[in-house]
């Protein structure tokens, strides 16, 4: 066993028993007759532990003990005191001493102090670099779990995005009518208040609105005539097909209940449930805007895209009937040029 100790006691005879008592057992020792020599070796050196005598002249051994716990808090600390001064010994365990040893000495007994005290020493610090190194690997792994997932999440959505191009280009729309309106959305829900992970879900339930039109034959979804009313019964379910294909998968948690309301409207009209104003999520009704200016700006089989003004111009139109009044608001509020730098387009 080795370790630097520092002995710190007015009587040179009891310093150099001491020292060479230990100094047998491989410890290096740095003696001192005062406090204020104490205070000069424990400034300069890295300790492991310190002997100080409780009665010294000037500062005394508790004065030191306060020292050596402010300057090096890991060093630990034996006081020597008279048999007739245990009350004062004591007392220094409060400062922070781990124990005493009493004068006469029976060396012995001062050497089996120090290897317990220093064993105790010991274990505290390996547990103290154990705990670390744990908390080290815990963010260490936290981390990789971190990035892992962040892939995962990547190739969710890169994956999605694949599938909904897919379904966009079965209905003929020229680019990407979903990843258009999941940027609307974005850019709304953000100037609506909305918080960065309620944009996160209404993105992803945006993208996916119409994944319920997979259960949709072409017969019916490509018809270029009016649907009958059988065939329109047919198309109005795909809210539902699509919130049952999403619901009870994490990663779609709340992005279903935007799919399921995509087609409710504020005056409780719309379907497949007809729910009116609060009772629609805010990020179906932030949907049903974003998807209406998409719609209306894209060009059709039977029309060509409309201007901005005159999606401008039915929205307030159909302000408190098919959309949220201070959504409204909030949609008009949005300059051109931010739709269109969303959309990656610009606008007629």
């Amino acid at each position: 066993m080795n370790g630097n100790i520092l002995i710190a006691d007015d009587e040179e005879m009891i310093r150099e028993l001491i020292a060479l008592t230990l100094s047998r057992e491989g410890f290096t020792c740095f003696q001192a007759a005062s406090a204020e020599e104490g205070l000069e070796v424990i400034q300069s050196t890295e300790l492991d532990m310190a002997l100080l005598d409780i009665m010294m002249p000037g500062r005394s051994g508790i004065d030191l003990l306060k020292d050596v716990k402010r300057i090096a808090p890991d060093t630990s600390v034996l006081m020597i005191t008279a048999m007739n001064d245990m009350d004062t010994a004591l007392s220094c365990i409060h400062f922070g001493a781990e124990d005493y040893i009493t004068k006469p000495f029976n060396l012995d007994r001062v050497l089996l102090t120090v290897k317990n005290v220093m064993a105790k020493r010991q274990l505290i610090l390996e547990k103290r670099e154990y705990q670390a190194n744990l908390e080290q690997k815990v963010r260490e792994q936290t981390e990789v779990i971190r990035t892992v997932m962040g892939e995962i999440n990547l190739a969710y959505e890169h994956t999605l995005a694949a599938l909904i191009r897919a379904l966009d280009a079965r209905e003929k729309e020229v680019g990407s009518h979903s990843e258009r309106v999941m940027d609307y959305s974005r850019l709304l829900a953000e100037a609506a208040g909305i918080d960065e992970r309620g944009r996160q879900v209404l993105a992803k339930g945006a993208l996916l609105h119409d994944i319920g039109k997979i259960g949709v034959s072409d017969n019916i979804l490509l018809k270029p005539a009016k649907l009958d009313e059988e065939e329109w019964a047919i198309m109005k379910t795909h809210p539902v097909v699509g919130f049952e294909i999403l619901n009870g998968i994490r990663y779609f948690a709340g992005a279903a209940e935007l799919v399921l309301c995509h087609h409710e409207r504020w005056d409780g009209k719309g379907y497949p449930n007809g729910l009116a104003r609060e009772e629609i999520p805010i990020s179906a009704r932030i949907f049903a805007l974003a998807d209406t200016l998409d719609a209306m700006t894209s060009d059709r089989p039977y029309r060509k895209a409309l201007t901005y003004q005159e999606v401008r111009e039915e929205v307030v139109r159909c302000c408190g009937q098919q959309f949220d009044p201070r959504l409204v608001e909030v949609f008009l509020a949005i300059p051109k040029e931010a739709w269109e730098k969303a959309a990656g387009s610009k606008l007629r």
